[in-house]
Protein backbone atom coordinates (compact mmCIF):
# COMPACT_ATOMS: atom_id res chain seq x y z
CA UNK A 1 0.00 0.00 0.00
CA UNK A 2 1.45 3.51 -1.14
CA UNK A 3 1.89 6.48 0.98
CA UNK A 4 -0.15 9.41 -0.45
CA UNK A 5 0.87 13.04 0.20
CA UNK A 6 -1.89 15.59 0.68
CA UNK A 7 -2.13 19.01 0.98
CA UNK A 8 -5.23 18.95 3.32
CA UNK A 9 -4.76 21.45 5.97
CA UNK A 10 -6.14 20.32 9.64
CA UNK A 11 -7.45 23.13 11.79
CA UNK A 12 -4.94 24.17 14.64
CA UNK A 13 -6.11 23.35 18.39
CA UNK A 14 -7.05 26.44 20.25
CA UNK A 15 -5.26 25.85 23.12
CA UNK A 16 -6.23 27.10 26.96
CA UNK A 17 -4.46 29.99 28.39
CA UNK A 18 -3.43 28.73 31.74
CA UNK A 19 -1.23 29.97 34.51
CA UNK A 20 -0.32 28.13 38.02
CA UNK A 21 -0.92 29.82 41.24
CA UNK A 22 0.96 28.72 44.16
CA UNK A 23 1.23 29.65 47.77
CA UNK A 24 4.03 28.97 51.07
CA UNK A 25 2.50 30.08 54.34
CA UNK A 26 6.22 30.59 55.72
CA UNK A 27 10.25 30.97 54.30
CA UNK A 28 11.27 28.44 56.54
CA UNK A 29 13.07 25.31 54.78
CA UNK A 30 9.93 22.72 54.99
CA UNK A 31 7.66 24.93 53.77
CA UNK A 32 9.84 26.31 50.68
CA UNK A 33 10.05 22.59 50.17
CA UNK A 34 6.44 22.35 50.02
CA UNK A 35 6.37 25.19 46.99
CA UNK A 36 8.43 23.50 44.97
CA UNK A 37 6.66 20.10 45.02
CA UNK A 38 3.47 22.38 44.22
CA UNK A 39 4.81 24.17 40.72
CA UNK A 40 6.18 20.94 39.78
CA UNK A 41 2.87 18.52 40.22
CA UNK A 42 0.61 21.68 38.82
CA UNK A 43 3.18 21.76 35.81
CA UNK A 44 3.19 18.25 35.04
CA UNK A 45 -0.11 18.41 35.23
CA UNK A 46 -0.48 21.42 32.37
CA UNK A 47 1.75 19.33 30.20
CA UNK A 48 -0.36 16.13 30.29
CA UNK A 49 -2.97 18.58 28.44
CA UNK A 50 -1.91 19.27 24.68
CA UNK A 51 -4.74 21.98 24.77
CA UNK A 52 -3.59 23.92 27.58
CA UNK A 53 -0.79 26.63 27.44
CA UNK A 54 1.04 27.58 30.41
CA UNK A 55 1.66 31.50 30.30
CA UNK A 56 3.26 31.80 33.89
CA UNK A 57 3.63 30.52 37.34
CA UNK A 58 2.81 33.16 39.93
CA UNK A 59 4.28 32.03 43.91
CA UNK A 60 4.15 33.87 47.28
CA UNK A 61 5.99 32.92 50.10
CA UNK A 62 4.55 34.72 52.87
CA UNK A 63 1.10 34.42 54.80
CA UNK A 64 -2.26 34.53 52.58
CA UNK A 65 -4.42 36.40 55.41
CA UNK A 66 -5.04 39.34 52.80
CA UNK A 67 -4.53 39.63 49.15
CA UNK A 68 -2.31 42.67 49.36
CA UNK A 69 0.62 41.21 50.87
CA UNK A 70 0.70 39.18 48.33
CA UNK A 71 2.46 40.60 45.68
CA UNK A 72 2.56 37.36 42.80
CA UNK A 73 -1.29 37.26 43.30
CA UNK A 74 -1.22 41.03 42.56
CA UNK A 75 0.54 40.15 39.63
CA UNK A 76 -1.78 37.38 38.42
CA UNK A 77 -5.23 39.66 38.67
CA UNK A 78 -3.66 42.39 36.87
CA UNK A 79 -2.81 39.66 34.12
CA UNK A 80 -6.36 38.36 33.98
CA UNK A 81 -7.57 41.85 33.87
CA UNK A 82 -5.53 42.26 30.75
CA UNK A 83 -6.86 39.30 29.28
CA UNK A 84 -3.36 37.27 29.49
CA UNK A 85 -5.23 34.38 31.30
CA UNK A 86 -8.07 32.12 31.30
CA UNK A 87 -7.30 29.43 33.55
CA UNK A 88 -5.93 29.56 37.38
CA UNK A 89 -4.71 26.45 38.49
CA UNK A 90 -4.13 26.10 42.07
CA UNK A 91 -3.55 23.25 44.35
CA UNK A 92 -6.30 23.86 46.99
CA UNK A 93 -8.61 26.67 48.39
CA UNK A 94 -6.61 27.05 51.59
CA UNK A 95 -3.40 27.68 48.65
CA UNK A 96 -5.55 30.28 47.25
CA UNK A 97 -6.46 31.69 50.24
CA UNK A 98 -7.22 31.78 53.55
CA UNK A 99 -9.90 34.78 54.50
CA UNK A 100 -13.40 33.82 53.24
CA UNK A 101 -14.60 37.17 51.92
CA UNK A 102 -11.66 37.85 49.84
CA UNK A 103 -11.28 34.98 48.37
CA UNK A 104 -15.23 34.73 47.08
CA UNK A 105 -14.40 38.37 45.88
CA UNK A 106 -11.28 37.65 43.86
CA UNK A 107 -12.90 34.44 42.92
CA UNK A 108 -16.26 36.92 41.52
CA UNK A 109 -14.16 39.21 40.19
CA UNK A 110 -12.52 36.61 38.12
CA UNK A 111 -15.41 35.07 36.70
CA UNK A 112 -16.61 38.61 36.08
CA UNK A 113 -13.49 38.31 33.58
CA UNK A 114 -14.59 34.99 32.32
CA UNK A 115 -11.53 33.81 34.00
CA UNK A 116 -11.86 30.12 35.29
CA UNK A 117 -10.05 29.07 38.52
CA UNK A 118 -9.33 25.34 39.15
CA UNK A 119 -9.09 24.10 42.51
CA UNK A 120 -6.61 20.33 41.47
CA UNK A 121 -6.98 18.61 45.25
CA UNK A 122 -10.84 19.10 44.81
CA UNK A 123 -11.40 18.94 41.34
CA UNK A 124 -13.83 21.94 41.37
CA UNK A 125 -14.12 24.91 38.58
CA UNK A 126 -15.44 27.76 39.37
CA UNK A 127 -16.93 28.52 36.01
CA UNK A 128 -20.62 27.99 36.37
CA UNK A 129 -23.38 29.09 39.33
CA UNK A 130 -23.55 25.73 40.12
CA UNK A 131 -20.13 25.44 42.41
CA UNK A 132 -21.23 28.46 44.24
CA UNK A 133 -22.48 26.64 47.09
CA UNK A 134 -19.25 24.02 47.31
CA UNK A 135 -16.49 26.71 47.09
CA UNK A 136 -18.46 28.58 50.25
CA UNK A 137 -18.33 25.35 52.45
CA UNK A 138 -15.03 24.90 51.23
CA UNK A 139 -13.27 27.98 51.83
CA UNK A 140 -15.67 28.27 55.15
CA UNK A 141 -13.52 24.83 55.93
CA UNK A 142 -10.10 26.56 55.08
CA UNK A 143 -10.45 29.49 56.98
CA UNK A 144 -11.46 26.95 60.70
CA UNK A 145 -8.51 24.91 59.46
CA UNK A 146 -6.77 28.73 59.63
CA UNK A 147 -7.78 29.88 62.65
CA UNK A 148 -7.06 26.01 64.58
CA UNK A 149 -3.46 26.48 62.86
CA UNK A 150 -3.30 30.14 64.47
CA UNK A 151 -4.05 29.15 67.75
CA UNK A 152 -1.79 25.97 67.44
CA UNK A 153 0.77 29.06 67.03
CA UNK A 154 -0.54 31.23 70.01
CA UNK A 155 -0.51 28.02 72.10
CA UNK A 156 3.24 27.03 71.31
CA UNK A 157 4.32 30.51 71.47
CA UNK A 158 2.59 30.72 75.09
CA UNK A 159 5.08 27.20 75.94
CA UNK A 160 8.00 28.52 74.73
CA UNK A 161 7.63 31.14 77.02
CA UNK A 162 6.54 29.61 79.85
CA UNK A 163 9.30 26.70 79.41
CA UNK A 164 12.05 28.99 78.44
CA UNK A 165 12.11 27.35 75.11
CA UNK A 166 11.26 30.24 72.98
CA UNK A 167 14.37 31.85 70.70
CA UNK A 168 13.00 34.72 71.82
CA UNK A 169 14.82 34.78 74.51
CA UNK A 170 18.31 35.04 72.59
CA UNK A 171 16.83 37.09 70.43
CA UNK A 172 19.50 39.73 69.62
CA UNK A 173 19.62 43.52 70.11
CA UNK A 174 22.61 46.51 69.65
CA UNK A 175 25.29 45.74 71.76
CA UNK A 176 24.68 41.97 71.78
CA UNK A 177 25.40 39.57 69.32
CA UNK A 178 24.95 35.59 69.26
CA UNK A 179 27.91 32.76 69.99
CA UNK A 180 28.10 29.49 68.00
CA UNK A 181 25.53 27.97 70.58
CA UNK A 182 23.27 30.75 69.99
CA UNK A 183 23.49 32.43 73.65
CA UNK A 184 23.60 36.04 73.50
CA UNK A 185 27.11 37.76 74.23
CA UNK A 186 28.12 41.69 74.22
CA UNK A 187 29.69 42.81 70.99
CA UNK A 188 32.60 44.75 72.18
CA UNK A 189 32.15 47.46 69.09
CA UNK A 190 29.09 48.22 70.06
CA UNK A 191 28.82 48.08 74.06
CA UNK A 192 30.76 51.55 74.17
CA UNK A 193 27.81 53.33 72.06
CA UNK A 194 24.91 51.50 74.61
CA UNK A 195 26.54 52.85 77.68
CA UNK A 196 27.07 56.21 76.36
CA UNK A 197 22.90 56.59 75.70
CA UNK A 198 22.35 56.08 78.85
CA UNK A 199 25.17 58.60 80.00
CA UNK A 200 24.27 61.26 77.67
CA UNK A 201 20.87 60.59 78.65
CA UNK A 202 21.57 61.42 82.27
CA UNK A 203 23.42 64.29 81.54
CA UNK A 204 20.35 66.44 80.52
CA UNK A 205 20.51 65.14 76.56
CA UNK A 206 17.07 64.18 74.44
CA UNK A 207 16.89 61.75 72.75
CA UNK A 208 17.55 64.14 69.86
CA UNK A 209 20.39 65.42 70.89
CA UNK A 210 21.58 62.06 70.91
CA UNK A 211 20.57 61.48 67.50
CA UNK A 212 22.69 64.32 66.57
CA UNK A 213 25.90 63.36 68.38
CA UNK A 214 25.78 60.06 66.70
CA UNK A 215 25.87 61.60 63.53
CA UNK A 216 28.06 63.87 64.15
CA UNK A 217 30.54 60.75 65.47
CA UNK A 218 29.25 58.94 62.07
CA UNK A 219 28.15 55.95 64.03
CA UNK A 220 25.31 53.94 62.22
CA UNK A 221 22.26 52.78 63.03
CA UNK A 222 21.49 48.87 63.49
CA UNK A 223 20.12 48.77 60.30
CA UNK A 224 23.36 50.25 58.95
CA UNK A 225 21.73 53.90 58.15
CA UNK A 226 23.46 57.12 58.52
CA UNK A 227 20.16 58.06 60.54
CA UNK A 228 18.93 56.76 63.64
CA UNK A 229 15.23 56.88 64.22
CA UNK A 230 14.13 58.21 67.69
CA UNK A 231 12.08 55.32 68.42
CA UNK A 232 14.96 53.06 68.51
CA UNK A 233 16.53 55.15 70.90
CA UNK A 234 13.45 55.53 72.82
CA UNK A 235 13.29 51.77 73.02
CA UNK A 236 16.96 50.91 73.45
CA UNK A 237 16.68 53.71 76.55
CA UNK A 238 14.03 51.04 78.33
CA UNK A 239 15.23 47.33 77.05
CA UNK A 240 15.91 45.32 80.28
CA UNK A 241 17.98 43.14 78.07
CA UNK A 242 20.79 45.61 78.68
CA UNK A 243 20.89 44.74 82.54
CA UNK A 244 21.14 41.15 81.49
CA UNK A 245 16.97 40.31 81.63
CA UNK A 246 14.69 39.34 79.07
CA UNK A 247 10.97 39.97 79.37
CA UNK A 248 8.85 38.74 76.77
CA UNK A 249 5.12 38.89 75.88
CA UNK A 250 5.11 42.55 75.34
CA UNK A 251 2.92 41.82 72.49
CA UNK A 252 0.32 39.44 71.64
CA UNK A 253 -1.52 38.71 69.14
CA UNK A 254 -5.16 39.62 68.58
CA UNK A 255 -8.29 37.51 67.77
CA UNK A 256 -7.96 35.14 64.22
CA UNK A 257 -8.70 36.55 61.55
CA UNK A 258 -6.51 39.94 61.88
CA UNK A 259 -4.00 38.80 64.01
CA UNK A 260 -2.65 41.83 64.81
CA UNK A 261 0.07 42.59 66.86
CA UNK A 262 -0.76 44.54 69.99
CA UNK A 263 0.81 46.23 73.45
CA UNK A 264 0.39 43.44 76.05
CA UNK A 265 -1.32 45.17 79.06
CA UNK A 266 -1.91 42.72 80.89
CA UNK A 267 -4.13 40.89 78.86
CA UNK A 268 -1.78 37.91 78.80
CA UNK A 269 0.77 36.84 80.41
CA UNK A 270 4.45 38.11 80.48
CA UNK A 271 7.64 36.03 81.76
CA UNK A 272 11.14 37.51 83.20
CA UNK A 273 14.07 35.49 82.78
CA UNK A 274 16.74 37.29 85.11
CA UNK A 275 20.31 37.05 84.59
CA UNK A 276 19.84 35.38 81.40
CA UNK A 277 23.00 37.25 79.31
CA UNK A 278 25.93 39.73 80.56
CA UNK A 279 24.90 42.94 80.90
CA UNK A 280 26.02 45.90 79.38
CA UNK A 281 24.49 48.87 81.98
CA UNK A 282 23.98 48.73 85.78
CA UNK A 283 20.68 47.78 87.00
CA UNK A 284 20.99 51.03 89.50
CA UNK A 285 22.12 52.97 86.11
CA UNK A 286 19.22 51.77 84.60
CA UNK A 287 16.31 52.81 86.91
CA UNK A 288 17.96 56.43 86.96
CA UNK A 289 17.21 56.64 83.37
CA UNK A 290 13.51 55.45 83.80
CA UNK A 291 12.73 57.77 86.98
CA UNK A 292 14.70 60.42 84.06
CA UNK A 293 12.24 59.73 81.36
CA UNK A 294 9.08 59.62 83.76
CA UNK A 295 10.48 62.93 85.45
CA UNK A 296 11.13 64.52 82.00
CA UNK A 297 7.19 63.01 80.67
CA UNK A 298 5.71 64.27 84.00
CA UNK A 299 6.85 68.11 82.81
CA UNK A 300 5.67 67.49 79.31
CA UNK A 301 2.24 66.90 80.29
CA UNK A 302 1.72 69.69 82.98
CA UNK A 303 3.21 72.08 80.05
CA UNK A 304 0.12 70.40 77.95
CA UNK A 305 -1.75 70.93 80.88
CA UNK A 306 -1.13 74.19 81.56
CA UNK A 307 -1.43 75.55 78.12
CA UNK A 308 -4.58 73.59 77.73
CA UNK A 309 -5.81 75.09 80.78
CA UNK A 310 -4.84 78.82 79.96
CA UNK A 311 -6.19 78.75 76.59
CA UNK A 312 -9.58 77.27 77.76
Amino acid sequence: MGIKRTSDHYPLIKRLKVTIYCRASTTHEDQAHSLANQISYLRDLVDSHLDWELVDIYADVRSGKNTSGRPEFQRMLKDCRNHKIEMIITKSISRFGRNTVETINAINGLRSLLVDVYFENDNIHTKGSQNDFIISILEAYAQAESQARSENIKWGIAKGFKDGSSKLYNRKCFGYRQDQEGELIIDEEEVQIVQNFFDLYLNGYSVIAIIRELETLGIQSPTGKDRWRKRAIENMLINEKYIGNVLVGKTYSNEFPNNKRLVNKHESDKYLAEGSHPAIISKEKFDRVQAEKARRSNIETDSVNRKNTHYS
